[in-house]
């Protein structure tokens, strides 16, 4: 038995394949995409690549100057203990500070805005009172720092919440002023700001859990707690992890808050991963240096992304 030349055994030629892709229109949505696709290309590949460049440089004043390899990582994760020092217990440095921010932030944000999404739909003006948790969310994170600067002042006269203590008795503290304060005090400004769009995306979600099952449960006997428990907090679980990729990835380029409430300080205390890539960069005129701490900020991006895409791609399966 022989066969046509230009023909493979089992299935259609690369000429039929590609006269089949032609008059389904392929070409015609290649060519609609291709400004994407540039797009894509010139404004995030190009970039990530010349980051990865760079990194392996000294990179003085953000050009190519002299190959080092990786020597900036092993610095970076070595000898530089600004950005990580296990020579004490607990650990401390930049990367730490962000696992903290990681591990505060990202908890403190779901479990607020899913019990606030939960009691705003038993209550009576549901709607304004969404609005008015969703406000902070709208408002500039530099405006954040600034008003949670004023909150935080160690004078009783501008801090309110000094004042406060004052009231009832106690010393000012300087919550910003002090290494052992300084993390918690801006994170929990940051969550302030953030909790509200947690709220929004799992109020949408409980929104669209038919009332018809819940009813029913209801009918059976079950309590409250039970119909969360059994029902809508499983239902929830895609839009919770949504909403837990974008916090986390929210946090880890976490920069402007920080810039503007305390500059990394006081003694690089509150420093994480981004401020030490713009004060290495922009301050310290270390390129290189730079640019590895951002590709380290991608190496952790990337593992979440990956657990969301799969999530995405497994919820479609069972759907």
């Amino acid at each position: 038995m022989s066969t046509a030349p230009g023909t493979v055994v089992g299935g259609a030629t690369p000429r039929s394949r590609r006269a089949e892709f032609m008059a389904r229109g392929g070409w015609q949505g290649l060519m609609f995409s291709l400004p994407a696709i540039i797009l894509l290309v010139v404004f995030m590949v190009y970039p990530v690549l010349w980051t990865i460049r760079l990194s392996l440089d000294t990179g003085r004043g953000l050009r190519f100057r002299e190959f080092v390899g990786l020597d900036n990582f092993e610095r970076l994760l070595t000898n530089d203990r600004r950005f990580l020092d296990l020579s004490g217990f607990p650990p401390d440095g930049a990367l730490v500070n962000n696992i903290k921010w990681i591990v505060l932030y990202t908890s403190l944000c779901l479990i607020l805005g899913l019990l606030m999404a939960v009691l705003a739909t038993r209550v009576r003006y549901e709607s304004m009172i969404k609005a008015i948790i969703f406000v902070p969310m709208a408002i500039a994170a530099t405006a954040v720092a600034i008003i949670w600067k004023f909150v935080y002042s160690p004078d009783p006269d501008i801090g309110v919440l000094n004042a406060a203590i004052q009231g009832f008795g106690g010393d000012p503290i300087s919550w910003l002023g002090r290494e052992s304060t300084v993390n918690y005090a801006i994170i929990f400004a940051y969550v302030w700001a953030s909790a509200g769009f947690a709220m929004v995306v799992l109020s949408a979600a409980l929104k669209g859990i038919s009332q018809e099952v819940i009813e029913a449960a209801r009918t059976d006997g079950a309590t409250e707690w039970d119909i969360f428990r059994r029902i809508q907090f499983p239902l929830l679980s895609l839009p919770i992890s949504v909403v837990t990729v974008w916090l986390v990835i929210n946090v880890i380029k976490v920069f402007d808050i920080i810039y503007v409430m305390t500059a990394g300080g006081p003694n690089g205390a509150s420093q994480v991963i981004a401020y030490t890539m713009y004060d290495q960069t922009f301050q310290g005129s270390k390129g290189g240096y730079g640019a590895a701490i951002a590709v380290i900020m991608l190496i952790m991006m990337i593992p979440i992304m990956a657990f969301n895409i799969k999530r995405f791609r497994s919820e479609a399966v069972v759907q």
